[in-house]
């Protein structure tokens, strides 16, 4: 069976194409647009087809629109109620359900040959729940779902019998911890719906002294829901300008909101599993992009296994309902894989960018020992290897990678980027070393949606890598996996002593996780980086005249 999944609603517009249970292609609708989270000016930004996205993906999987058998559409407009119903202030939702009520046909215009009638809408949090739970290698788990919103509920918690899914909880708007945490956003000056994970990297430089007060207004109600009343945000801390200085008691606000936050998922989880005994939950929903939350659920939860997905977001729904319309119709479904789900480039596509270019350029030996050179040499490596990842999380394949032992690189990474300076970069390690380097969190973590605390005797080795409160975001790399990147590891732990390196994502502030190759070099014209290495070659900002072409 042959399925286009397709998010095209609230934010973050991504395509999935599913072949006979099989996840062939996945890619972000920002990744080819350039329009971050596929953000147009109010009020057209929340509606963005992945026309660029679902067009590649078809492609990738060798299929024109008229050959679908169904498009999965990760929303339900007729489950929707009005926002006032709802005790929500939205004034464009109303046209948002007259989208969700017109997507086939503008499917259908999008991608010319698809019929409209095989256009099937599955609900949203289903979408969600069916991108963890249909997705996790082991079957009969959990799954709870927290968001912003869906069509009028905030959040799923349910189990699945085999690959049936059955709903056990689900909580009405307007109450919403995805919600909550985008007001926080806004209130600290961010962008809502976009920068919510600058506010979880804000919590870990204050205090929770607000939790009581907010405690009284967010908190779990026993019956597998929760209760999210309105905040004075002003009566807690001033708001704080975009662009402007945070102060400590913006940060205190920041923790105590995260603190709260994951108060009420425990007991969501705690709830979930008292009703199932399963000893595996699956999570999903923008909610489970926060990493220092998962890491709760699973140091202090009854769950032996706490699985997410690497795309957990609104995007992650393209290929939750893709697989939910591929089960529906008795497919055997393969688990989910890698991330690398998106656009690759052959060698001699890179090679014709690099000419067209005309920047000097050369084939090493071996990349892997010619990027570890540069990082041990303490420079910054703009890394573009192989397929491009499903999420927002660079894995090893558009990544920007430093040298850990040194402090500074986290502020010079910070300033590369063009990002705020409270902000953590990650550790990417080599899966044997792990565990005695990482404690507490998860191992192995290939997706990097955990935190993991630093073993003190490493704590003074890696130091670019370790976050204010002593943690960091791990990535961990199995060689069966990723060879390349494994390679690389070992190459820089043989110069090094460390099985460690910096990884962030390769882009600059308010744009895209690069994508292309051309994508690539405009990031490496513009920000001061050493080397680049895209596919097996390399092209170095000394540029030294001696080095020829090979």
């Amino acid at each position: 069976m042959k399925v286009l999944g397709v998010n095209a609603l609230f934010h973050d517009p991504a395509a999935a194409v599913v072949l006979d249970g099989r996840v062939v292609a996945a890619a972000e609708e920002e990744r080819f647009s350039r329009r971050k989270h596929g953000k147009r000016p109010v009020p057209f930004s929340a509606w963005e087809l992945p026309e660029l996205s679902a067009t590649w993906a078809l492609a990738e999987a060798g299929i024109g629109p008229d050959e679908l058998d169904a498009v999965a559409y990760s929303y339900d407009p007729a489950l929707a109620r009005p926002a006032g119903e709802l005790g929500l202030d939205d004034p464009f939702d109303h046209v948002r359900q007259d989208y969700a009520r017109q997507a086939p046909e503008f499917l259908a215009s999008a991608l010319p040959g698809l019929d409209p009638a095989r256009v099937r809408f599955v609900p949203h949090h289903v979408a969600h729940a069916a991108s963890a739970g249909l997705a996790l290698p082991q079957q009969a788990c959990d799954v709870l779902v927290v968001d912003g919103r869906g069509e009028s509920a905030s959040h799923l918690a349910g189990t699945y019998d085999g690959n049936t899914l059955h709903v056990l909880a689900a909580q009405e708007l307007p109450h919403s911890l995805g919600l909550l945490y985008e007001d926080l956003t806004e209130h600290l000056g961010w962008l809502r719906s976009s920068d919510e994970y600058k506010v979880m990297a804000l919590a870990s430089h204050g205090r929770p002294r607000f939790r009581a007060e907010l405690a009284e207004r967010v908190h779990a109600t026993g019956d597998g829901g929760f209760e999210t009343l309105p905040v004075d945000w002003a009566a807690l801390a001033k708001p704080r300008a975009p662009g402007g200085e945070w102060l400590p008691e913006h940060a205190d606000l920041a923790s105590s909101v995260q603190t709260v936050l994951e108060e009420v998922l425990l007991e969501l989880v705690g709830w979930l599993h008292a009703q199932t005994g399963n000893r595996r939950v699956a999570l999903a929903g923008g909610v489970a992009l926060n990493c220092v939350a998962n890491t709760r659920i699973f140091a202090e939860s009854a769950y032996d296994t706490v699985w997410v997905q690497p795309a957990a977001g609104d995007a992650g729904t393209a290929l939750g309902a893709a697989l939910q319309v591929s089960y529906d119709a008795a497919e055997q479904l393969a688990p989910f894989g890698a991330a690398d789900l998106g656009r690759g480039w052959s060698d001699t596509a890179i090679e014709d960018r690099l000419r067209t270019a005309a920047v000097p350029w050369e084939r090493p030996v071996d990349v892997a020992e010619e990027v570890a050179q540069c990082l041990a040499d303490d420079g910054v490596v703009a890394w573009f290897q192989g397929r491009s990842e499903y999420g927002p999380r660079a894995l090893g394949h558009r990544s920007l990678l430093a040298n850990p032992g040194s402090a500074a690189n986290l502020d010079r990474l910070n300033a590369v980027k063009g990002r705020e300076s409270f902000r953590p970069v990650a550790p990417m390690v080599r899966a044997g070393a792990a565990a005695t380097i990482f404690r507490r969190g998860p191992l192995p973590s290939p997706y990097m949606l955990f935190v993991h605390d630093v073993a003190d005797e490493w704590r003074d080795r890696i130091p670019a890598v370790v976050h204010v409160d002593g943690t960091a975001r791990v990535q961990t790399v199995d060689p069966a996996d990723e060879p390349l990147v494994d390679r690389m590891l070992a190459a820089f732990e043989r110069r090094t002593g460390l099985p460690v390196v910096v990884n962030t994502s390769l882009n600059t502030a308010g744009r895209p996780m690069v994508d292309s190759p051309l994508d690539a070099l405009e990031c490496f014209g513009s920000a001061p980086v050493d080397l680049l290495a895209i596919g097996p070659y390399v092209v170095r900002r000394d540029r030294h005249p001696e080095r020829t072409r090979s």
